[in-house]
């Protein structure tokens, strides 16, 4: 029996050292990608929103404000219309409030571009960190993300999740001595000692790591082509700036006539 447990442990050991290696590699290629996630979501991606808000939000803001306007009239004049068809009385009161209802979804959205806009402003004012405080900022990130995120740990205890969460949140707002103090207190994961048990481990995590690459491949992917990310060339740009500005303006003054065509049609159908 010895001699065919040793024999055992022949054939067993290549087959762990490789599923071993493999799945070190996996976490570390992971816990990249998560980092660049991380970063493109809290850091990157804020900084463009904040300079594209900065350059063109107060113009954008208002011309879409405009066209909202405009839209409304339009869809008033749909409305009396309606009634005129149909020799209905008009209580403008009540075309007023189905306005407001069907409108509601468009001040919606110009309230988010307000606090959009609030926000640029608050981070615009933010401290900025050295560029040696970011290479630290960044490094101790990186080694918590290793050490604490779910994904990479799965048998963490909810008081390890909630010390990762604080870590999401310090790097968020670039809080250099919170990410020191819980670097501080972090150990890296170990993999499971040689056996049957771990070569089964080793094979189902191989496999949900290689999962998890995929999907944050993914949302990285995803994240590249949405706003703010795809205005990162715009806001590098004071002449495609300057080009977007003077579209907004012709744009708005096209608006602010059909209103005007608009308020006159009204006034005209109420006669």
């Amino acid at each position: 029996m010895a001699i065919e447990s040793q024999s055992s442990n022949i054939i067993l050991f290549p087959k762990y050292e490789e599923l071993k290696s493999e799945v070190e590699e996996l976490r570390a290629d992971l816990s990249k990608l998560y980092f660049e996630y991380d970063e493109l979501r809290f850091v990157i991606c804020p900084n463009i929103e904040m300079q594209y808000m900065l350059a063109l939000g107060a113009i954008e803001y208002k011309l879409f404000e405009t066209q909202c306007k405009m839209l409304r009239l339009k869809r008033k004049i749909e409305l009396i219309q309606a009634k005129l068809n149909r020799q209905e009385e008009i209580v403008i009161s009540e075309i007023e409030a189905q306005l407001d209802e069907e409108f509601a979804e468009y001040q919606d959205l110009l309230e988010i571009q307000i606090e959009a806009m609030n926000e640029a402003l608050d981070r615009s004012k933010g401290k900025v960190l050295s560029g040696e405080d970011k290479k630290e900022l960044k490094a101790l990130y990186r080694k918590i993300v290793k050490a604490l995120h779910p994904d990479l740990n799965p048998d963490l205890s909810e008081a390890e999740i909630d010390l990762f969460m604080s870590a999401v949140e310090a790097y968020k707002n670039a809080d250099l001595n919170v990410l020191r103090i819980i670097a501080e207190m972090m150990v890296d994961g170990e993999l499971p000692d040689e056996s049957d048990n771990a070569l089964a481990y080793l094979t189902k995590e191989r496999e949900r790591l290689q999962a998890l690459i995929e999907h944050i491949k993914e949302e990285i992917c995803i994240t590249k082509e949405c706003f703010p990310y795809n205005r990162r060339d715009i806001v590098k740009d004071s002449a495609k700036i300057e080009e977007m500005k003077q579209e907004f303006k012709r744009l708005q003054k096209l608006y602010e006539e059909e209103i005007e065509l608009y308020k006159a049609k009204i006034a005209e159908m109420l006669e």
